[in-house]
């Protein structure tokens, strides 16, 4: 017989290599998925045991916390934008890199007309689109993927944050013509994948290693997909309608030349709290305007 508390010293030593300063946090986060309990109950029933499943559920996080499998993936879920979403191995991770994207279109979305139609393109989890109809109330949100196991991860996080009657989730192919099923909106919004070939080769192994490369690689220069929704995509925006794109550092320039040679306006170009340019939003303009 164990008890929590004993769990959590076990857990807490043996990332500690893994994870100095952080590993007591993420031990505590491990034991708290493994046994269903929250921090608060883990704290006050330290002399309480545990069950042998719940042994064997933390044991089994530990090792692959320890072989560097991200702690996300193992607890199958994490925090953005005031969600609790579920995530796995066939989405990325929500970053805070992407609050940033996420908070431009929701500021610009407050002020489009009443019921505005929003499109989250590669919206793996779901956590752009779902963080805008939480945000702007009267939004109508449509969720696109590529990836059947995404799409499956996306309708579950509709479903646990209570949008299903606004939020619905399409599969979407950025590279062909889009349907005029999808219909029209007022805004698309969308987090491609950015990076280039070879930075591929260079990630960190907990990134390379574990999260989709169907989600990161964005071709020879990264931008294949910021030209692919650019071209694609058009026909299902408004006219004057809005494009709100995240991407990776140092592409703005040629972000925004994709943009500009596509007939938008640059409207704004938004940091990150890094100071790196994370994300811009523009504009199409009418012809003849």
């Amino acid at each position: 017989m164990v008890t929590y508390g004993s769990l959590f010293n076990m857990a807490r030593q043996e990332l500690f290599d893994s994870y100095a300063t952080e590993s007591a946090n993420v031990a505590r986060t491990l034991l708290c998925s493994a046994s269903g309990k929250n921090a608060a109950d883990i704290i006050a029933g330290r002399a309480l045991f545990a069950s042998e499943s719940e042994v064997k559920a933390i044991r089994d996080f530990v090792a692959r916390a320890k072989e560097g499998e991200p702690i996300p993936y193992i607890i199958e879920q994490w925090d953005f934008y005031g969600m609790t979403l579920t995530v796995n191995r066939h989405v990325l991770i929500p970053r805070d890199d992407t609050i940033v994207v996420t908070e431009m279109a929701a500021k610009k979305a407050l002020f489009l007309s009443q019921n505005p139609r929003i499109l989250d393109l590669c919206t793996g989890s779901g956590c752009i689109g779902l963080a805008l109809a939480h945000r702007v109330k009267d939004a109508r949100v449509t969720l696109g993927d590529i990836s059947p196991e995404a799409m499956r991860v996306a309708k579950k996080n509709i479903v646990d944050q209570k949008l299903s009657g606004r939020v619905n989730c399409m599969a979407v192919d950025v590279h062909q013509k889009a349907s005029k099923f999808l219909g029209i909106f007022d805004m698309i919004v969308s987090n491609p994948p950015y990076i280039t070939q070879q930075e591929m080769l260079e990630l960190d192994e907990s990134v390379r290693g574990y999260e989709p490369h169907l989600a990161l690689d964005g071709g020879a220069d990264g931008l294949d997909f910021y030209r692919d929704i650019v071209k694609n995509f058009l026909t299902a925006l408004k006219p004057e309608g809005y494009i709100c794109f995240e991407f990776g550092m140092g592409q703005e320039e040629a972000v925004c030349q994709i943009l500009i040679e596509a007939g938008f306006k640059i409207l704004q170009l938004q940091k990150d709290t890094g100071h790196i340019i994370r994300a811009v939003m523009a504009q199409h303009i009418k012809e003849g305007g």
